[in-house]
């Protein structure tokens, strides 16, 4: 795909129906009508499976396109959105008992209404995917499509050394067995230690239940990554745009 790291300006224009593929792409944030159109003369674009010609017309509600072989969403009214939520804010829209919730955090920047990927709880902070995008936020949660969340932890010290290995072969809790696809320590000291783990389940606290079932409870703990994207250098409690690319790996990694 062409890789424009630009993020679709929030005016673009709302589609009512069919318009020419070369200002669909540039809308979306591909390149200049000019690069668009040349895209499509290299036999670069392809819509529904079929590969695109100069002069079609595309509705962008319901087309599935792909540039150089990756999926663009050209819906103008789809927003993604990446958060970092601070601790002590519930994973809610809004909450009925007036704790601090996600809308809290964007300023009315978004017009149209977003929901919030998976859950942290009130406790736990860092990457939270928000969107209105409701195919692609259900196959991100699903376990079935194997999308890695990845967590940063502070946790009681010291680790084993074969602690890995046991998380990976799987440990028994209350609701079923869960393992874990990666983990290493990050740093140790003693009586506290930091460690990354991934896995792609998505059970009420099921990192925290892990880790106390295998003897390390968590401190604290920070949501690095869903998938390719990854928490950065996003402060606390601000929300960025997502990037066409990172989108268009967003539908790579549920295999679309």
């Amino acid at each position: 795909m062409h890789r424009d790291n630009r993020t679709p300006s929030p005016d673009a224009p709302v589609y009512t129906g069919p318009e020419r593929l070369q200002k669909v792409l540039a809308a979306a944030g591909v390149g200049s009508r000019r690069a668009c159109e040349d895209l499509i003369f290299r036999r670069k674009v392809t819509v529904n499976g079929r590969v695109a010609q100069l002069g079609d017309k595309v509705d962008p509600a319901t087309a599935v396109i792909h540039v150089n072989g990756e999926r663009l969403q050209a819906d103008t009214r789809l927003v993604y959105l990446a958060m970092n939520k601070p601790r002590g804010v519930v994973s809610t829209m809004a909450d009925e008992k007036g704790r601090t919730a996600l809308a809290d955090f964007l300023n009315n920047r978004v017009e149209q209404r977003v929901y919030h990927v998976g859950r942290l709880d009130a406790d736990s902070e860092g990457l939270l995917l928000l969107t209105n995008d409701g195919t692609l936020a259900h196959r991100l949660m699903h376990p079935s499509y194997g999308v890695l969340k990845t967590y940063l932890c502070e946790v009681a010290g010291p680790i084993p050394r074969n602690l890995g290995k046991r998380l990976a072969a799987g440990i028994e809790l209350e609701d079923g067995p869960v393992s874990v696809d990666a983990f290493r320590v990050v740093d140790s000291l003693g009586r506290t230690a930091q460690v990354e783990l991934s896995l792609h389940e998505g059970r009420k606290h099921i990192v925290r239940r892990l880790l106390a079932e295998v003897g390390h409870p968590v401190s604290r703990l920070v949501r690095t990554a869903i998938g390719p994207i990854r928490l950065g250098d996003l402060r606390s409690g601000r929300t960025r745009r997502l990037t066409n690319a990172e989108v268009a790996a967003l539908f790579k990694a549920v295999g679309d």
